[in-house]
């Protein structure tokens, strides 16, 4: 079965000091879930796994036991070329994704192809509640609505998301930071005026300022908008 190679592959390049900084980066997760094998290690593996005949098994058992599992299904998702393929299976897995990592390290290429009927699936992640369903929401506007098929609606998309989840103010923030980096001028405005909450909003700031892509007088101008918690 495609699971147990899965499970004797992942035992066999443990690698216990790797472990040991993963279960400090990932404190979402118990650490009995995280068995300690390097991300490039498991982005070339899912290639493999991506095309045998049985991997649909692997992909539909949900939920799994181990983080690595969660980031081989993540980057199984991300080759997928079919679209349709692609949504449907991220639909069933995106409600099972439980930190930050998989949620990030999940970029289907297939979606540059297929932006206009993205932005509705968009809508309704960054409108369900989930963390790292908005999370990933919030990374999908970031990395395909920041350039050409940019409007500043999307923006007002990002601004209305309200939560008390650090994951998810952490995406806005990073969104925002991106965005003043791609579309200053339709994006200030939203700082200017205090559109996030206090926290997301200096994130933002900070962020921004630790950008290349910004210019240092927009830095200084940014810099004195900084709010008081």
């Amino acid at each position: 079965m495609i699971e147990d190679d899965i499970d004797r592959w992942l035992q066999a390049r443990q690698d216990t000091k790797y472990r040991e900084m993963q279960v400090k980066i990932l404190p979402s997760l118990s650490p009995d879930a995280i068995i300690g094998v390097r991300t490039p290690d498991l982005r070339k593996y899912a290639k493999e796994l991506g095309k045998r005949e049985d991997v649909n098994e692997f992909l539909a058992a949900l939920p799994h036991r181990f983080f690595e599992e969660n980031q081989l299904h993540a980057f199984i998702i991300s080759e997928l070329k079919d679209y349709g393929q692609c949504m449907t299976e991220l639909t069933r897995f995106l409600p099972y994704v439980d930190n930050w990592a998989s949620c990030d390290q999940m970029s289907p290429k297939v979606f540059k192809k297929h932006r206009q009927e993205l932005i509705a699936y968009i809508r309704n992640w960054i409108a369900s509640g989930n963390c790292y369903t908005v999370r990933f929401g919030l990374k999908m506007l970031m990395e395909h609505f920041l350039d050409e098929d940019f409007t500043a609606d999307y923006v007002e998309m990002a601004a209305s998301v309200q939560s008390d989840e650090y994951y998810v103010n952490m995406m806005i923030a990073w969104y925002f930071a991106t965005a003043l980096a791609k579309q200053y001028d339709a994006v200030v405005p939203f700082i200017e005026g205090n559109r996030l909450a206090p926290w997301t909003h200096n994130k933002a700031i900070q962020k921004a300022l630790e950008s290349y892509r910004i210019p240092a007088a927009r830095k200084d101008y940014l810099r004195n908008l900084k709010r008081r918690a």
